[in-house]
């Protein structure tokens, strides 16, 4: 009987072809379009200032909830998932269009007379700023990703929606990428501060420190491998191989992320090698037998075993390399004179700029590459080909325009302030709790849902759950998840691994 189970389990999540590109755009879209509300709420009703149980449920279920919503129960309406989003946020809006809001001295400290609030450090210029924007997609990412691990067990979860076998869209393939580029996002941050310091990049220290970062995912993956074999856990082979999986791929991204810091920067940017590296592995993928070897070949070995894993690997590093450069660009407090697009621009409007020229560059590239017109590529997460790529690219740059535009336009003064704890206070005001606490320990809530996704997959058949069953599961697994998260975030614990 178990066995039989497992099968099913296997089966229900195997051979499946994923769904169309503008579907996931919608889905996906209700994540910004709940921040806008959120951002409405906040900045003319100052609603989330005293965070009490009430600012919670309400953070929970717009930032939270709408998310698991539109995955589920909206899954064939996200329009009108989004249209009941984004009407009470306009409706809140128009007042301020119509007449100045007075500022608000408790909350919103704002330039008078023309002179700014206290006094910026001195080095507060030279520091990295806090992005609420970026807080607020990268804790997005992180709560589709723990929604979908657990949902897609569910029949309330649509099988477009699943990982796709070998060549189409999915939006859990979407989410994989997304977390590797979130990863390579925040990965810039570091970089950035050793640049300004002036710190010389060798390859010895750079390799040792990437080796203790990557030890903790090595130990998460033998765990994970472990676990899964030990308790006979229903597993698909073809996504990653027989005993690679997800935590051995981010392993060895943080030893080849250190291998390229050591490259002149003149000569090799990360963009460009992100580039180069995933293109001729395409130009490889096309004329060797590699393709043919990755999806056919018998496993009679260890290679062959996790082949998927292996290969993929180069598509995931270039997903990493991007997000790196799309940090190294929008993170800085200062836009170097040489690469600002529109002179005249506020340092907000250069970065939303910036997010839209990304987007389009990717957008390109991939249109280039998947038309009929011109290469006619597919999209493959499980070889992680170049079309994958560029598709992950082009839709985490519109993510990040997104809530860029919805911060400028909600909060347009976060940065104007000259005093370093006026703009914290301001960035804490405009971050919502719940999407800062999934940012703050993504890595350590993504284990934890991990672990209750097996945990529930142990103690109930998802399969048989019918509709009210898997929803008020489901609710109450991201509930535990937000609360527990939120909890570490107002204690200021943050758990590195």
């Amino acid at each position: 009987m178990a066995q039989s189970y497992k099968s099913l389990k296997e089966d229900f999540v195997s051979n499946l072809s994923g769904g169309a590109i503008w579907e996931i755009n919608y889905v996906t879209a209700v994540a910004p379009a709940a921040v806008l509300l959120w951002s409405a709420l906040q900045s003319r009703r100052d609603f989330f200032v005293n965070y009490g149980p009430t600012a919670f449920t309400i953070d929970f279920l717009l930032n939270v909830g709408a998310i698991l919503a539109a995955t589920t129960i909206y899954s064939s309406a996200p329009i009108a998932l989004n249209t009941l989003l984004i009407l009470p946020a306009v409706l809140l809006h128009i007042p301020t269009i119509w007449s100045r809001r007075r500022p608000k001295k408790s909350s919103h400290p704002t330039v008078a007379n023309g002179r700014s609030e206290g006094k910026r450090g001195q080095d507060s210029s030279e520091s990295l700023p806090e992005r609420p924007f970026i807080t607020h997609y990268r804790g997005s990412m992180m709560v589709v990703t723990c929604v979908a691990i657990l949902a897609v067990d569910f029949r309330v979860f649509p099988r477009r929606f699943a990982k796709v076998e070998t060549w189409g869209t999915s939006l859990m393939d979407m989410g994989v990428g997304s977390f590797v580029f979130a990863a390579g996002l925040a990965s810039a941050r570091p970089v950035l501060k050793a640049r300004a310091v002036g710190k010389a990049t060798s390859i010895g220290p750079s390799l040792l420190a990437a080796a203790r970062h990557s030890l903790p995912l090595l130990l998460l993956g033998f765990v994970r491998l472990y676990s899964v074999k030990g308790l006979d856990y229903a597993e698909h082979v073809s996504e990653y191989g027989v005993h690679w999986n997800f935590f051995f791929t981010l392993t060895l991204l943080p030893p080849f992320t250190a291998i390229v810091q050591i490259l002149p920067q003149s000569l090799f940017s990360v963009h460009f090698i992100a580039l180069a590296a995933t293109l001729v592995y395409q130009v490889v993928l096309d004329t060797t037998s590699l393709k043919a070897y990755v999806l056919t070949a018998p496993r009679d070995n260890l290679l062959s075993q996790n082949r998927e894993g292996l290969s993929s690997f180069i598509g995931y590093f270039g997903i990493f390399l991007v997000g790196q450069a799309v940090g190294l660009d929008i993170l800085p407090r200062k836009t170097p004179a040489t690469v600002a697009f529109v002179s005249g621009l506020s340092p907000k409007q250069q970065i939303l700029t910036r997010l839209v020229v990304w987007s389009a560059w990717f957008g390109v590239l991939l249109y280039l590459a998947i038309s009929y017109r011109t290469f006619g590529l597919q999209v493959s997460r499980r070889l992680a080909n170049l079309p994958y790529m560029l598709w992950v690219s082009t839709f985490n740059c519109a993510q990040l325009a997104l809530f860029c535009a919805i911060e400028a336009l909600m909060f347009p003064g976060i940065y104007s302030a000259t005093d370093q704890r006026i703009e914290t206070r301001r960035c804490k005001n405009a971050t919502s709790q719940v999407l800062g606490a999934f940012n703050a320990n993504g890595l350590a809530i993504f284990l934890l849902a991990n672990l209750m996704t097996g945990l529930v997959n142990l103690s109930t058949n998802t399969l048989q759950a019918n509709r009210t069953k898997a929803m008020v599961t489901l609710f109450l697994y991201t509930l535990a998840l937000a609360s527990i998260a939120t909890s570490l975030y107002a204690k200021k614990i943050k758990i590195k691994l």
